[in-house]
């Protein structure tokens, strides 16, 4: 069942999907089992704290040990001293006097809440809210553990026991380099040395260092799962352990990032927590399953020490740099699209209303946002228009309207500004902008010129970028590209049939009417100020058909004028239009062109054409009227989607699903808006140093990706037309605005496969 919306008075039909409609009933498309939508419900939303311990001692931010005392402090141990704080400060405290500050390396608290340290000059314990040492165990002292039977200290000349208000030399026979020690819950003790494990009681010490006891002998962390299972951590990965008996192995192969393995801990959760040289992963035990949590988006240092965690689930993370809180909270879909509508509202527009990512003067730090310009503001300005529509669409909401609008009047205002019959800029910027823009005018040599051409014969040096408006508000940039062009009809589309009043559809379609004018002025190409085609502004039969050089943007080039001119000539009834659409088809071969999209050369495809397809289907999926044509352009849609849905993008699912009637990767796609993380910053992401995964050329043969992909959270944050399989990314000089999330969010609202 479709909703018919008749355009510009001609009966012209577009199979526009209303809200509820245009879906496939479950017994007729998907398999029993598989849901038709997605019930918006709470799920836990992760995000990242950090802290600096001491901005000017670098020891002071070696943590190697971190403890949660009664809920309410945070200890942690480092190269220089013991520092602690409230959980809601910001700020440490150093904990010990100016002469014993020194290494310190291992905290646990009793059962009255008392604070016991492992340091460089002995054992220390909490007294009269200072720590006092201890005497009795030599110094120095690697681990503490407070037991059912007293606290242990632990050191390369011995183990002792303190209970009853006095220290107990332990007679076991075990290695002296300990790294990780673990009551057994029974008056023993389990032991990681660099040399086995050991299991530690009065009557015997047991050792286990053969191949078939452990991975490797070296052993760092230790811990139990739900299961009564002994996680061993060490050199290679970890060790399941039941008894005498090895149940089961975590080496990268199965999810371990590095083989430096240095803790491992049970989450309230029950999840298994592996920290190592690089990063963190998480194991659901008795699950294939595994996530990972590095890189400064997640973690202050890759070098992760020591994890503890609160009653909440939040994860306090030592790390060699600084102290991490990966924190935990519930929140459902909607809430997570108001947070994002926040920041995009408060942070991402400029005037006169365009949406795009902004900079970060010192990176990382959120709080150095200015605004840069970009060459696509008018592309990604046009996607947050296509995002406040379908949220108008679905909510009714005038503010959304009025957003719409004025988003509108940018890419109005970016054909206006050059003062050209037809033809629009890339940005603008005020006449008075204090920063220097991206490409400034310049001047070209001979021989830089002769550079230039032998790169790229197709190569258009542009010396004159930055051009001032008649008005003389505005510098606006030329040398407008193909994606601006399919962005910002992508956006007026949606605008056209989902906001738009009559008034409004007579502005757009007299707009798109002066654009496509100068296109068929042109010969379909779009020309600058220098009478010249654009680089990228090329779709002429002279040049797609005849000339060799355009061979990879043929079909693609091919199918996106198609796309124009089907719109154009829908919203204005225009026949010349038509007329070129017709011609470009039967005399010019412009459909045979587009089939050879999806079977093209490796050596053309880029990630980034992917999502050009998808702005320039609506109109040739929903306006042809040709059955032949139609069904031609259908078979197209289910090609591309075929061979892109394992990329498990919620803007593609639901861009076929809108234009089909489908419920196609519904799962995927709502795993992707839940598991995004909430920082917008431009993280630098390398997982091309994890032993987890490995480096590839595919799916783009030109670029270095990993081998599988992974969840949105474990790659960068990232506009659509980025490859999320990249081994190495990110730029965290930037904040991305959120439109790649709220797009996708709102077209799933629109056709109600989120509820």
């Amino acid at each position: 069942m479709h909703t018919y919306i008749k355009i510009n008075g001609l009966g012209l039909a577009l199979a526009v999907m209303a809200m509820g409609c245009g879906r496939t009933t479950e017994a007729d498309h998907v398999p029993e089992k598989q849901a038709t939508s997605h019930t918006d419900t709470a799920f836990v939303q992760e995000y990242h704290e950090g802290f600096v311990v001491h901005k000017e001692i670098a020891a002071a931010n070696d943590v190697r040990a971190i403890h949660l005392v009664a809920e309410e402090e945070v200890w942690i141990a480092t190269g220089h001293g013991v520092y602690k704080k409230s959980k809601i400060a910001r700020d440490w405290e150093q904990m010990l006097p100016e002469e014993n500050i020194g290494p310190a390396y291992d905290l646990d608290s009793d059962a009255s809440g008392k604070v016991w340290l492992a340091s460089w000059d002995g054992v220390y314990a909490m007294e009269n809210n200072a720590l006092v040492q201890v005497p009795g165990p030599k110094p120095p002292i690697a681990k503490v553990l407070s037991t059912d039977e007293g606290v242990y200290a632990f050191g390369p000349y011995g183990i002792w026991l303190y209970s009853n208000n006095q220290w107990e030399s332990m007679n076991f026979t075990n290695a002296r380099s300990i790294r990780a020690v673990l009551s057994d819950k029974n008056g023993g003790l389990w032991l990681g040395t660099d040399i086995g494990l050991y299991h530690c009681k009065e009557e015997q010490t047991i050792a286990y260092q053969k191949n078939e006891d452990l991975i490797s002998a070296y052993v760092k962390g230790l811990d139990f799962d739900e299961q009564g299972n002994l996680w061993v951590a060490g050199l290679g990965g970890v060790t399941i352990r039941n008894g005498d008996r090895v149940i089961d192995k975590k080496e990268p192969a199965d999810g371990i990032t590095n083989i430096h393995v240095n803790f491992v801990k049970k989450a309230p959760d029950g999840k298994m927590w592996v920290g190592t040289d690089y990063g963190i992963t998480r194991f659901q035990p008795g699950e294939s399953d595994y996530s990972v949590r590095l890189n400064q988006r997640w973690l202050r240092a890759d070098e992760v020490r020591d994890i503890d965690f609160d009653a909440k689930g939040n994860a306090w993370v030592a790390t060699a740099d600084g102290v991490s809180v990966i924190c935990r909270k519930k929140m459902n879909l909607a809430e997570k699209a108001d947070y994002f509508y926040d920041q995009l509202i408060t942070r991402h527009v400029r005037e006169p209303g365009i949406v795009a990512r902004f900079k970060l003067e010192v990176p990382g730090d959120t709080s150095s946002i200015v605004a840069d310009d970009d060459d696509n503001d008018g592309e990604y300005t046009a996607m947050y228009l296509a995002m406040e529509s379908f949220r108008y669409a679905v909510t009714k909401s005038e503010e959304a309207k009025k957003r719409a609008k004025k988003a509108f009047d940018f890419l109005h205002l970016l054909r206006e500004v050059t003062g050209r019959d037809g033809f629009f800029a890339r940005t603008v910027v005020p006449i008075n902008w204090d920063r220097p823009m991206h490409d400034m005018n310049r001047t070209y040599t001979e021989r830089e010129l002769a550079e230039a051409i032998i790169d790229n014969p197709r190569a258009k040096p542009v010396e004159a970028r930055w051009h001032p408006s008649a008005d003389g508000k505005w510098l606006w940039k030329g040398d407008t590209s193909s994606d601006e062009f399919a962005g910002h009809f992508f956006g007026y589309y949606w605008y056209y049939f989902l906001v738009a009043d009559e008034a409004e559809k007579k502005r757009i379609a007299a707009h798109v009417e002066q654009i496509m004018d100068h296109l068929l002025r042109n010969d379909f190409y779009l020309v600058g100020v220098d009478g010249k085609p654009t680089k990228w502004g090329v779709w002429s039969p002279k040049s797609l058909n005849d000339d060799p050089e355009w061979l990879p943007e043929k079909p693609l080039n091919s199918l996106e004028i198609l796309s124009f001119l089907k719109f154009a000539h829908a919203i204005t009834g225009k026949a010349a239009y038509q007329e070129a659409y017709i011609k470009l088809i039967k005399v010019h071969g412009y459909l045979e062109n587009a089939k050879q999209l999806y079977t093209t050369n490796p050596a053309f495809e880029t990630y980034f054409d992917i999502y050009m397809a998808l702005y320039i289907y609506p109109p040739l999926i929903n306006l042809e009227e040709d059955p032949e044509l139609k069904a031609e352009y259908r078979k197209h849609l289910d090609q591309w989607f075929a061979k892109f849905k394992a990329t498990q993008s919620p803007l593609l699912n639901f861009t076929y699903n809108l234009l089909t009637g489908e419920t196609e990767e519904l799962g995927a796609s709502v795993f992707f808006l839940q598991d995004a993380p909430l920082s917008l910053v431009d993280w630098a992401i390398d997982n091309g140093r994890r032993e987890d995964l490995h480096l590839v050329r595919s799916p783009i043969l030109e670029e270095v990706q990993v081998n599988e992909l992974r969840p949105p959270s474990e790659y960068r944050t990232m506009r659509w037309d980025r490859n999320p399989y990249l081994a190495v990314s990110g730029d965290p000089s930037q904040e991305k605005e959120p439109v790649y999330w709220l797009l996708p969010y709102w077209m799933g609202r629109y056709q109600q496969l989120i509820k």
